[in-house]
């Protein structure tokens, strides 16, 4: 019985021209925002149209057990960029600075000088460098500045709040504001009684088109050299805000009532048709990237990789049950059951990988270094935590595997998370115990096996031990000096 799947979880708290210039591969990793890992087609989705993402995986490799470095925004993509899970990262949960006003915009946590990024190791292999949409970890005239942690350029938005509003005032393109043509819009002020003004949360340029024209620029752009490009789309992360035409194909499909905007995020009027659509548009996004590389003769020298930043909103005008968001999984966003972190991931690589390719290997978004490293037999500046699945990519048999995964949040009352098939734990109830799961037979994570298997549990207390390294920020330390989860 020892390595069984297992999902442990202490339970502590508030619970056209072909590239000339080099064979190198191109790289395209695309990145959602808060897209569960049930709401593609091709992971099981019935009431949402993903055409493009489904092409695309059936072209290509699709992993089912692939995770998350964290459950939520910003230390997940920490750890994507930077090779470590969340026990090591600088950037463990989502440190918020400033507001949402345009004066007050404070950005997050900023990354660390002397940080070792994907952009860095691409720099490093003599790739263009550029990172389109959410950055999440830090504003320009901070260390956590993307021109200077490995991308030659950037983009979008560099603060998380503002990415609340699909239609914001402007975007930021290499440490400067680009003002676009919309008005400030609270997009958090719920409606009055009896106001119907929906239209007050539309404005006149989609921040999400503007990512995608400057997205197919740095494509064109580099078509001769080799390039790296990181597309962390906002979509679909609330405000339940999209384009009219692109909401029009789903009214009338599902028996919705407008949202007035009681539990925050911007008023619609079609909350199921318009989270659809936010769907639906990311798909088309990715369609519009993948024909451009198609077009510019690309493709069988660019992999695509997509994935999510962490599992399925929990805000209740989203409804996850409802769309079924993580299939049969447990869980949403903020909470390291399966639904929190498992993740869909796709790669694909015409005529080097595999198409209509299904694999279980067990990996996480701190691999994505090592894979890119082992790609481009470049080291990183320092030891990842990651195990390259290059191996996978490419169907070889020389695939290593994890001796386990681990995550680390300190947020939500404090949560720990190992997996060796998996494993998870949270913090803060004083006679809190190890929850274990056999996810083989128990993918809902519905039968605690923690009594039967007290070895594991002694086990994953040194795991905890072993991996736990303390942070600069206090408020992320919920395991005491000696690497014991507090009593």
């Amino acid at each position: 019985m020892r390595y069984l799947p297992v999902l442990a979880f202490l339970l502590y708290s508030f619970v056209g021209q072909a590239q000339k210039a080099s064979t190198k591969p191109n790289v395209i990793y695309i990145f959602a925002d808060d897209l569960g890992y049930g709401e593609l087609g091709c992971y099981g989705q019935k009431k949402i149209k993903t055409p493009n993402l489904d092409r695309l995986a059936a072209g290509g490799l699709r992993f089912t057990q692939h995770y998350s470095s964290a459950p939520v925004c910003a230390p997940s993509r920490c750890g994507l960029m930077t090779g470590r899970h969340t026990g090591h990262t600088y950037i463990r949960g989502n440190y918020e600075l400033g507001g949402f006003e345009d004066d007050k915009e404070g950005g997050q946590m900023p990354l660390n000088e002397g940080a070792f990024t994907l952009g860095h190791l691409f720099q490093k292999a003599g790739y263009k460098t550029g990172a389109i949409g959410k950055w999440g970890m830090g504003m320009a005239n901070t260390t956590g500045n993307p021109n200077q942690q490995g991308f030659d350029f950037f983009y979008g938005l560099l603060c998380q709040k503002q990415s609340h509003n699909f239609y914001p005032t402007h975007l930021w393109k290499n440490g400067e504001k680009v003002p676009l043509n919309n008005p400030f819009i609270r997009v958090h002020k719920p409606m009055a009684e009896g106001d119907e003004n929906y239209e007050y949360y539309v404005g006149k340029e989609y921040a999400i088109d503007k990512m995608t024209e400057e997205a197919t620029g740095f494509i064109t752009e580099n078509k001769n050299k080799p390039f790296f490009l990181y597309l962390p789309y906002t979509l679909p992360h609330v405000s339940l805000q999209a384009p009219a035409e692109a909401v029009k194909e789903y009214i009338g499909q599902f028996e919705e009532k407008p949202y007035r905007g009681q539990g925050g995020y911007a008023s619609t009027r079609y909350p199921y048709s318009t989270y659809a659509a936010m769907i639906s548009y990311l798909d088309k996004q990715v369609g519009i990237i993948w024909d451009l590389v198609k077009k510019q003769g690309l493709e069988e020298n660019t992999i695509i990789m997509f994935s999510s930043d962490n599992g399925a909103t929990f805000v209740k005008q989203v409804d996850a049950p409802f769309f079924e968001s993580v299939g049969k999984l447990r869980g949403l966003k903020m909470e390291v059951y399966e639904g929190g972190i498992r993740i869909p991931m796709i790669a694909y690589w015409k005529n080097k990988i595999k198409a209509r390719q299904t694999t279980d290997h067990i990996s996480a978004q701190y691999d994505v270094m090592a894979t890119c490293a082992e790609l481009l037999n470049v080291k990183p500046a320092y030891p990842t935590d990651g195990v390259s699945f290059l191996p996978t990519l490419l169907n070889k048999n020389t695939q290593k595997q994890h001796e386990y995964l681990y995550i680390e949040y300190p947020e939500n009352g404090g949560q720990l998370a190992i997996r060796k098939g998996v494993k998870r734990n949270v913090k803060a109830n004083p006679a809190a115990t190890w929850e274990i799961y056999n996810l083989k037979d128990d993918l809902g994570e519905r039968n605690n096996l923690a009594a039967a298997h007290p070895e594991l549990a002694k086990e994953f207390d040194e795991i905890v031990k072993r991996e736990h390294r303390p942070s600069h920020v206090q408020e992320w330390e919920f395991i005491d000096p000696k690497f014991e989860v507090k009593k």
